[in-house]
């Protein structure tokens, strides 16, 4: 499936399972299908919840930092792809 680079993780809280996504270009969505790839990561998962600073969102956009609740270890660098239907 084809992908576009929506942005990097910039913070990763292990306890709670939850990555800082920093958009770079594009947006993203609550139900949009993303790709965390980076050295040791490479997982896929559809984006169930955004926050920023506590308050729940339904999309972002470039230049935003958002909250993302993230099914597996994300770690900072990583690249963020949204998964595009062909």
């Amino acid at each position: 499936m084809p992908e576009q680079k929506i942005g990097v993780i910039t913070h990763y809280f292990g306890k709670i399972g939850v990555a800082v996504l920093e958009l770079t270009e594009g947006e993203l969505s609550v139900g949009d299908t993303i790709h965390v790839k980076g050295h040791t990561s490479d997982f896929t998962q559809t984006v169930e919840s955004m926050q920023v600073e506590h308050q729940s969102l339904q999309g972002a956009r470039s230049g935003d930092s958002v909250g993302l609740k993230v099914a597996e270890h994300a770690r900072e660098h990583d690249e963020v792809f949204k998964v595009t239907a062909s």
